[in-house]
């Protein structure tokens, strides 16, 4: 029996851990005598614990995952009750002054579940997405100074206790949520929404100057072609604005739904080299909705054949949603983002959890992720078709994953080896049959393990100085 070879194979409906001789492959020599930076906790979502209108707590599965930071975007969807200006502000003739003109009571439920599980916020100011043809609320204030009191009312809330209210450490104050979405997102124009942007980041910083402001989110950044990236004429505008009228852009917010997780790096370099040359260098840039698109294509969602549209959500909760999730958040280490939050971590159709609060494939691409920040990363190279992070700190663990692809065993090597003597290691996987779980383990003479790495599964391998 070869001690220094583990290989995971999936017979018939179970997955079983052997030792065993597998066939030659590829190998990923990850080398320690030169750890980079730390591995970085890119690992957000959008969301929070509280969902299915009250019925759901997940907040035991959020601090399983320590998802790092939430945003607060379309809560409770598709009937957001709270964080909606509309839902804290129900009476747009109120007076934003007054602590009786809001309704902060199940947003504070909301916000204090998100805080108690230790995520950072991230607190959308604006209205959730409306497909329905009337729209409610996804429309220009009639008043553009009273909206940004209201959001200042907001801010003072849950950051200085304003109304019966808490101090929580709220850095990041986004205005709106795609404005180029239209109508669903925004009904008014580009005008409209710029003059919203600097109306209420200028309030913001007069009264609030420690926090971070930003937005818009945008639902398209610019045109990608390889790693040329032209952004649009509305984010121009955005940034033109901004500098002319010396409004806060703390951070620049953008999404990016794709089939390719490499479009997430060239995507964030190309947004990230746009501040840089327009001066905004200290413009943090932070890619707030991601998520996997099928075949790259949208019609899924909203196909009338329901089973057109049960098989597309499938895919995206499914193995190969969660192999695309572990490549995704592998590849975000070498993308320039300053925040990235998944979409959602929630309980709808896109959500890592079902209505009823299973998780999803994809969470147990989260689970395998969480082991991995703080580490300092190993340089290593993996072969076309598969993703690999490693780390190091008093373990070395390795995550990989292959989306796609013929499958096969990959080695994984740490050279040279981080202690002297033998290796003490286990093996955890994700795959189509298999929720993540401890699938194996064992010892060796070297720093290497081998795993059989079929498509559409996530590998994480733990290994260690032996004490035996």
């Amino acid at each position: 029996m070869d001690r220094r070879t583990f290989l995971a194979s999936v017979p018939g409906t179970s997955l079983a851990a052997r030792c065993a001789h597998p066939a030659p492959g590829p190998e990923i020599v990850f080398d320690s005598r030169s750890p980079g930076d730390p591995i970085r906790a890119l690992h957000g979502v959008n969301g929070g614990p509280l969902a299915a209108g009250g019925l759901l707590d997940l907040s035991d599965r959020w601090k399983d995952a320590a998802f790092p930071l939430a945003r607060l975007h379309d809560s409770h969807w598709p009937n957001p009750d709270v964080v909606d200006v509309h839902a804290v502000f129900p009476d747009p003739g109120a007076d934003p002054s007054k602590p009786e003109s809001y309704d902060f009571e199940r947003t504070d439920e909301y916000v204090k579940a998100v805080h108690d599980c230790g995520a950072g916020i991230v607190y959308r100011l604006g209205e959730s997405i409306e497909h329905q043809k009337a729209k409610r609320h996804a429309r220009p204030p009639k008043d553009f100074e009273k909206w940004a009191a209201v959001c200042a009312g907001i801010v003072r809330h849950y950051t200085r206790g304003w109304a019966k209210g808490f101090k929580l450490p709220i850095k990041y104050w986004e205005i709106w949520n795609e404005p180029d979405n239209r109508p669903n997102c925004w009904t008014g124009s580009d005008a409209d929404y710029l003059r919203l942007y600097v109306t209420t980041a200028v309030a913001l910083r007069k009264e609030f100057p420690a926090i971070k402001i930003g937005g818009p989110g945008l639902g398209n950044s610019g045109n990608l072609k390889g790693e040329r990236f032209d952004a649009t004429a509305f984010l121009k505008a955005l940034l033109a604005r901004c500098k002319k009228d010396e409004a806060p852009l703390d951070f620049l917010s953008w999404h990016c739904y794709t089939a390719d997780p490499s479009e997430l790096v060239r995507r964030a370099k190309g947004v990230r080299a746009l501040l840089d040359g327009a001066g905004f260098r200290a413009t943090e840039s932070h890619l707030n909705e991601w998520n996997f698109l099928p075949d790259g294509d949208w019609s899924g969602l909203t196909a009338k054949d329901a089973t057109v549209r049960e098989k597309w959500y499938a895919r995206v909760n499914s193995a190969e949603g969660a192999a695309f999730t572990a490549a995704a958040l592998i590849a975000l280490q070498d993308a320039p983002v300053d925040a990235a939050n998944y979409f959602t971590a929630e309980a709808p159709g896109m959500g890592l959890f079902s209505p009823h609060g299973v998780p999803s494939r994809a969470f147990g691409a989260f689970l395998a992720f969480k082991e991995l920040p703080g580490l300092k990363r190993l340089p290593g190279k993996p072969p076309p078709g598969v993703s690999a992070l490693a780390g190091v700190g008093e373990q070395v663990r390795v995550l990989v994953a292959r989306p796609t692809g013929a499958g096969g065993a990959v080695k994984l090597v740490v050279a040279p080896a981080p202690w002297k003597g033998a290796t003490q290691y286990e093996v955890w996987a994700l795959t189509p049959k298999q929720d993540f779980a401890h699938v194996g383990g064992g010892q060796n003479d070297g720093c290497e393990v081998t795993v059989d790495l079929p498509a559409q599964t996530v590998y994480l391998v733990k290994m260690w100085r032996s004490n035996g």
